[in-house]
């Protein structure tokens, strides 16, 4: 059965990978997005792009029009921590904004199952363990306080209006599509594995470290890298999921990864020294995420097939070497 599925943000990162796995199964996709992050080139063939502001209701409005939905995807907003903590208004604004905007209109237009793109912020002072999804939600930022909001703000979407959800808790997407059709091309870089990676083909100086003295066993932050295509297709296994209830799912491979060990990592892979650089820590960075997601792999058959971390960095510097102006080139 063919079924029609919009997804926001659908050129971004996640996004562009996710609506890869959809058009694989069959699925009738159509993506909106202002592609002010995203690129045009990473809408696969097949897909229907749609360019536009969630901020615009008469274009959210006109993309949802058709009526038949299956479920919406929702990956479009302002994604940097650090920015956030410069910025708060303008993300609590606009992503908390978008995303009830989003959310409405998918209650008026009868849509029945919605995925967030949510996020590891809500755990901003988790402490050092695995987290699941008891965890206390306690952002150490207004990034993972705009996605708290919307998280409550489904909640009452489905007890009110019966719209199912799944919150998708990211701790940190990496890797590239193993096909090589698609890959991180963020302008600029923020994530930490592509930067190692540049810095390791010298298309930048060095490599920045923000922070040593972290309580973790080699002082810098300790992170839970989860392969891009294997979260599209945990994002998969949670819509079946909105067959029966609403559930929200941490999304990580159950093991930390430090910031050193990334870039010893890239060395191994690519087989070239990184340069470095000490930085003073960022401000809302937690020296520990690491997911525990028993849940989704119990409920759902999650099973992640990329999780060694040389897999996902060999993936990542594939897309990377072959693709040096990212999707311009």
């Amino acid at each position: 059965m063919t079924r029609r599925i919009l997804v926001t943000g659908g050129a971004g990162f996640v996004g562009s990978h996710l609506v890869a796995a959809l058009l694989e199964r069959g699925d009738d996709v159509t993506v909106f997005d202002d592609l002010s992050t995203g690129h045009r080139a990473a809408v696969l063939p097949g897909a229907r792009l749609i360019v536009g502001d969630l901020a615009d209701a008469a274009a959210l409005d006109a993309a949802l029009a058709p009526g038949g939905w299956h479920a919406v995807f929702h990956f479009a907003a302002l994604s940097l921590v650090g920015d956030s903590m410069r910025q708060p208004m303008h993300y609590l604004r606009t992503n908390i904004g978008n995303g009830l905007a989003l959310i409405d209109a998918c209650v008026r237009h009868g849509v029945p199952r919605f995925v967030l793109s949510s996020t590891a912020a809500l755990f901003g002072s988790a402490g050092a363990g695995a987290i699941d999804e008891s965890a206390a939600i306690d952002p150490g930022s207004p990034y993972g306080e705009s996605k708290a909001a919307l998280e409550r703000a489904l909640l009452w979407a489905d007890r009110i209006h019966g719209l199912r959800s799944a919150a998708l808790r990211y701790f940190n997407a990496a890797g590239a599509d193993p096909a090589g059709r698609l890959g991180e091309d963020h302008r600029p870089e923020s994530h930490l594995v592509p930067l190692v990676i540049d810095a390791a083909l010298g298309r930048r100086a060095e490599m920045s470290i923000f922070g040593t003295d972290y309580p973790t066993p080699d002082g810098t932050c300790v992170r839970d890298y989860v392969h891009v295509t294997d979260l599209a297709q945990a994002h998969l296994c949670a819509l079946a999921q909105l067959n029966h209830s609403s559930v929200t799912y941490n999304l990580g491979n159950g093991a930390g990864t430090s910031v050193l060990e990334v870039i010893r990592a890239v060395e191994r892979v690519g087989g070239r020294k990184v340069p470095v650089a000490i930085a003073p820590r960022r401000p809302g960075d937690p020296a520990f995420l690491v997911a525990a997601s028993g849940r989704i792999r119990r409920e759902a058959g999650w099973n992640p097939e990329y999780g060694a971390i040389d897999a996902i960095v060999a993936s990542a510097w594939a897309w990377r070497e072959a693709h040096p102006l990212g999707y311009a080139g």
